[in-house]
This record gives structure tokens, sequence and C-alpha cells, in this order.
């Protein structure tokens, strides 16, 4: 299904009855991501999927793609299906959007799973990183995205689950450039957004891949510590609904039912 947002277009999908789940795929993810959890989640409850702005079918708006204005679309999706309160499940960059809806509409949140997602913001060197993947995207779309995404899962996991690496990448390479620009723009100038765990009481719950080669291990349960956030830890890296598919998709069956 598709919604005009600011004259772009959203693509998103909505299927079974219940409680509602938001499922907020990742950068240079789409959501197919989910694919797999979809039917499992949606027997009981009600599931959204969202096609982020430069993502999937999803068309883009500008070269800025902020946190905020994600969460615009999520808020957008949610104000047109007549959903007031739901549950947030955000990888990586769906995190960071889950966040920044949950800053801003606290009381339509019952509960937050970062999913190998971090509320910190990003340090100087992975700032300058973004830059200058921004910069080299260009001219090197193809490679660059093979050799990014290589990079998130363990190096076990990359002979393990080649069939499923290679279905992911293709997804990932059907992104615009400009979606990819705009969206690490929008990670590069994220705020931090501890605050936004600490101080609600909505239930949270942080999923973190002890080899995620992206997030540091000790920092992800130190912040859950900090946050009162539930902590699960799976052995691989940080595409978790790959690596740790059944594993994660039960995690998420009984964070869901607990409320």
């Amino acid at each position: 299904m598709v919604l005009e947002f600011k004259n772009a277009e959203i693509f998103y999908t909505d299927q079974g009855k219940g409680t509602a789940i938001v499922l907020i795929h990742g950068f240079l993810e789409n959501t197919t991501m989910w694919q797999n959890i979809v039917p499992e989640l949606s027997k009981r409850n009600r599931v959204i999927t969202i096609d982020l702005l430069g993502h999937g079918k999803s068309d883009c708006l500008g070269y800025m793609h902020s946190t905020e204005l994600f969460s615009e679309t999520i808020e957008a999706v949610l104000k047109h299906l007549r959903i007031r309160k739901s549950i947030l499940i955000g990888h990586s960059l769906g995190g960071y959007v889950a966040l920044a809806f949950a800053e801003k509409n606290p009381n339509k949140v019952k509960g937050l799973c970062l999913m190998n997602s971090t509320t910190e913001e990003d340090d100087d060197e992975r700032k300058t990183l973004r830059l200058r993947a921004n910069k080299m995207i260009q001219d090197n779309f193809t490679n660059m995205i093979r050799m990014s995404f290589a990079n998130l899962f363990g190096e076990k996991s990359r002979t393990v689950f080649k069939d499923e690496m290679k279905l992911a990448l293709n997804e990932a390479l059907q992104t615009p450039i400009q979606g990819y620009i705009a969206g690490q723009e929008g990670m590069r100038i994220r705020p931090n957004r501890n605050h936004v765990l600490v101080n609600n009481d909505f239930k949270k719950l942080i999923i973190i891949g002890k080899k995620d080669p992206v997030l540091d291990f000790e920092t992800s349960l130190k912040e859950a510590e900090n946050t009162d956030s539930e902590v699960v830890v799976f052995p691989d890296g940080h595409m978790s609904h790959i690596e740790n598919k059944d594993e994660l998709t039960n995690v998420l069956k009984e964070f869901v039912k607990k409320l």
C-alpha cells in the first residue's frame, strides 16, 4: 500500500489484527527484511512494515533524511491507519528512527525494541567515515555497497548464510544513490537519545550481537543497564534477522506478549 507524504510516496504493509507492531528496517534495507518475521507476529497482532524514505518502494525527499523526518513518515502512516499506540521494533537505523518517534510521541509507544541499534550519536570518527562514504558512493556504488554490507556480518556468518546474504545484498543494491546519501547524512547528524529510554516507562528491549562489527558489545551492555532496558545477546553480528532468525522471532514474540 502507498501513502503520500510531502509529495513523496511511502510504501507500507499492514497485516493481522490485535496489538499494533511497527517494524522499521535499517539502512540499505526495506520491508522485505521482515518477511520471515511478519507471518509469525501477525498471527496474534497487527503488524505494519514501512519502507523508509529513499529505501525500497518509497521516494526520496531531498538529500537529507534526518531521523526526525523518517519518524514523521511513521507518524503519517499510523495516523492514516488510525493507530493510536504501538510497539516499535527498529533494526539499526530503524532503531534511531523509533527513538526519534518516541521522543516526540512518548504517549503513543507501548514498547520499544532496539535491534542491533543504539541511543548514542555517532562519534567523530564515524561522522568522518559517513562523509567520506558519501563522496565515494557516487563513483563506486556497487563496490561500496558490497563491501559495507559484508562487514555487517560475523566472519562465520558470511559462509553459513551466504545465500541469505546474497538476497539481502541484492535488495541493498536497489537503493538509489540519493537515498544512500540522504540516509548517511541523517545518521551523521542524529543526536544522542539516551534520555528517551531513561525518562519513559514503556517496555524497553535492546538486542545485541556479541560479534557486532558496528556496535561495541561492552558499550551496548552498559547502555542497556543505564537505561533499565531488558537485554538479549545473540552470538553473532549486526544482522540478527538473518544470523539468528529463529531465536530473534521467539524473542520478539515474547517481548510483544508481555505488553
